[in-house]
């Protein structure tokens, strides 16, 4: 088997269970990986604050040679905050894609990097659900406010059946050029800069730390995460994974209430 040296693991659906718990049995097959001399870097769609949880449970957290690949790719820094790459969306799509969520009947808001913008007075739970998640504070903004604020990415957030029907409107092939979108969670669909997701974002970190990809295994769940299992010498799909991702991968291993990281790290070991 090729020789594993970097092991990018998605949070939600992957690294935790359904219940957002750090397993002692995950946990203690990443330590044991790290023991191997296998770096292992949190690739998620949250930002840095809200991974930090778990960071600290792996004792990774607040540390210049560890590192995050957050924002689906957006970013890409040390755990201890310092910043490798940027690639935010500029206000004229901020624009475009308030505009669709106003169209479409779709709650919407922007995630800088230390805060959460949304477009709307009636607050959707999802965005209160995604604060609390993330660690970020909320703020109410009309699109005119935001010209000067640095957005790294936006979302859809909605209920999941409404949301599903809503993203399937021709009106977002008309910005997939421009943008990159995808479905993280059944209630978010997200956009990021164009050229921006977490392949990339894992590619980014692997040659600053002169990583091959045949030297990388990325472990996902959501659609988002199939950029960097394609990316990577083993693409690993969780056991509740959708099928797109379970398509693109090297191997699935169990779901994410059975331990499905910890499987898949002790295969390579």
């Amino acid at each position: 088997m090729t020789d594993i040296k970097l092991i990018a693991i998605d949070i939600d659906g992957t690294l935790v269970n359904s219940k957002k718990e750090l397993t002692p049995e995950v946990k203690s097959a990443i330590k044991t990986a790290q023991k191997a001399g296998k770096k292992i870097v949190i690739c998620t769609g949250r930002p840095l604050s809200g991974a930090q949880r778990y960071l600290d449970e792996l004792g990774l957290n607040n540390q210049d040679n560890q590192y995050v690949v957050s924002f689906n790719g957006a970013v890409v820094e040390s755990t201890s905050g310092k910043v490798i790459f940027e690639k935010g969306l500029d206000y004229q799509e901020y624009i475009n894609l308030e505009a669709i969520a106003r169209k479409l009947q779709l709650h919407f808001q922007g995630i800088a990097l230390n805060r959460i913008y949304t477009a709307n007075r009636d607050l959707s739970p999802y965005t209160i659900y995604n604060s609390s998640v993330v660690k970020l504070n909320v703020s109410y903004r009309t699109p005119e406010e935001m010209r000067n604020i640095p957005i790294i990415k936006c979302m859809y957030i909605d209920e999941p059946d409404y949301l599903d029907r809503k993203i399937n409107d021709p009106i977002f092939e008309t910005i997939k050029d421009r943008v990159v979108l995808s479905k993280t969670e059944p209630f978010y669909f997200e956009a990021t800069a164009a050229g921006v997701d977490k392949g990339k974002g894992l590619q980014i970190l692997c040659k600053h730390l002169g990583i091959e990809p045949q030297n990388v295994m990325a472990i996902g769940d959501q659609a988002n995460d199939m950029p960097m299992i394609k990316y990577a010498g083993i693409g690993v799909a969780m056991g509740n994974a959708v099928q797109v991702t379970k398509d693109h991968a090297d191997m699935i291993t169990a779901d994410c209430d059975h331990n499905g990281v910890a499987v898949a790290i002790k295969t390579i070991l």
